[in-house]
């Protein structure tokens, strides 16, 4: 496994361009039971640890409503991931794979999501089971898992395009 600052054979560092303001606003906090990337799961599973995600006011009556939910999506913002790679070696064996190929936390922009069973809600605390990220994560936004959700606005003409009046085009990696 990789150690924080590790550049393992054949991967490759870029500089990146200096950041600018995309106007995020961390909406809350994660608690996780892991404090290092060695100890953290690489994807997060439905029967772990439960964790709690706290929402900071004003955003906690935005939470109404949310218990009708088995799962959330879970978009948070992985604040201690470099931001440098753009050719990784995840086997460890020099054997790279681009970056937007991977779901590694080292990304230009390091967002990581999860979906995750909603246990509980208290009061400003959800209760969850399925995140992979480290304690004290800051929180970008929650959705409801797009496959339970029904969109309650009216319908508008995309909602039923198929695309079957263009080109085929497949986008999916064979096996």
């Amino acid at each position: 496994m990789v150690r924080e600052n590790e550049i393992r054979e054949n991967e490759v560092a870029v500089t990146p361009p200096a950041p600018t303001d995309a106007g995020l606003t961390f909406i809350g906090r994660i608690s996780t039971p892991w404090t290092s990337r060695m100890e953290t799961p690489r994807q997060g599973r439905h029967d772990g640890p439960v964790c709690r995600i706290e929402i900071f006011e004003p955003w906690v009556a935005a939470l109404k409503g949310i218990e009708a939910f088995e799962r959330l999506e879970v978009l948070y913002w992985l604040d201690r991931s470099r931001r440098d790679l753009v050719l990784q070696s995840p086997a460890s064996n020099g054997k790279v794979h681009g970056t937007f190929s991977l779901r590694t936390p080292v990304r230009p922009n390091p967002i990581g999501t999860s979906i995750v069973v909603l246990e509980a809600v208290e009061g400003n605390v959800l209760l969850v089971r399925g995140l992979d990220c480290l304690d004290g994560t800051p929180l970008l936004d929650l959705k409801p898992d797009r496959t339970l959700f029904k969109p309650i606005a009216p319908p508008q003409p995309g909602d039923f395009q198929t695309g079957d009046d263009t080109p085929k085009v497949h986008y999916c990696q064979k096996a």
